[in-house]
């Protein structure tokens, strides 16, 4: 079944020390391009991201958003009290022989060196989170796809079943169409000439015939009407396919407009071309 190249998702995950949100946006392209937005110290995990989107998905403009919220609770600065004890036992030493020494602050302790250092996270438990909640995200990116693909689906169908009773009127008229015009060119031909040349009007009844015969153009029609139905079915990526098989749609359906000699084949073949048209927009969006 398609599947919409155009979908949105979006998924976070819960955490001891805090929060993951992962939010992707997927538009219409011609290939698959990933761009990731992470916080800085995560950066090296952008690879596996994208290897991971390589595997999932097959076309698309994807534009993915990763963010991480420490909770309150989790402090990410912690004193080395040691070495602040060991300072300040110096700095009293000192003091001792200073006169009215200033007052020791906890804030001037804080800017010795080696005094605050960063908590080490555990980034590779981090990284396996955020990798497993992307998974997810995708998961959901796909679901919408494929919802929005269904409804692509029905409306490409819809469009087939009114070129085929396009194809059937033009079947049912075509025979009376073809008479009608042998009739008039007969009648063309006695007003100019009494005594007619019979085996001269049959050659012109025949080139006629084979100037306006249309049968070729319309079993080409029904196959690839029958081959876009086909391929609608398959679980495969089939924007691409599907965007051809109207390219050859539609030249059959200009080709049928070309050799008309009637109105109602001619209003048939723009109601061909219309429908035609109203698929192919539709199927740019189609991965």
């Amino acid at each position: 079944m398609p599947r919409s190249m155009t979908a949105f998702a979006r998924n976070r995950s819960e955490l001891g020390w805090g929060t993951i949100s992962c939010e992707i946006r997927s538009l219409n392209h011609r290939f698959l391009e990933t761009s990731f937005r992470l916080p800085e110290s995560f950066r090296q995990t952008e690879h596996s991201l994208r290897e991971i989107a390589r595997t999932r998905l097959q076309r698309g403009k994807i534009d993915c958003s990763i963010q991480l919220l420490f909770t309150e609770n989790e402090n990410l600065l912690e004193a080395n009290i040691p070495l602040a004890r060991r300072y300040i036992d110096v700095a009293e030493t000192l003091s001792n022989e200073i006169q009215n020494p200033a007052p020791l602050s906890a804030l001037e302790v804080m800017r010795w060196p080696g005094i605050i250092v960063d908590k080490e996270l555990n980034t590779e438990k981090i990284e396996k989170e955020v990798l497993e909640l992307f998974k997810h995200t995708i998961d959901q990116l796909l679901e919408g796809r494929a919802r929005e693909g269904d409804k692509l689906s029905e409306m490409i169908l819809l469009r087939l079943l009114n070129m085929e009773d396009q194809i059937r009127k033009i079947k049912t008229d075509l025979p009376g169409i073809l008479e009608s015009q042998r009739t008039r060119l007969k009648d063309r031909l006695a007003q100019l000439k009494q005594d007619l040349d019979n085996d001269r009007v049959e050659q012109e009844m025949v080139l006629l015939a084979n100037r306006t015969d249309v049968n070729e153009e319309l079993e080409r029609l029904e196959a690839h009407i029958f081959e876009v139905r086909r391929t609608l079915e398959s679980k495969e990526a089939i924007g691409r396919r599907l965007d051809f098989l109207m390219q050859e749609l539609n030249r059959e359906a200009n080709t049928l407009g070309s050799k008309s000699i009637a109105g109602v084949t001619t209003q048939a073949s723009i109601e061909l071309k219309v429908s035609i048209e109203q698929m192919r927009e539709q199927i740019q969006n189609i991965e």
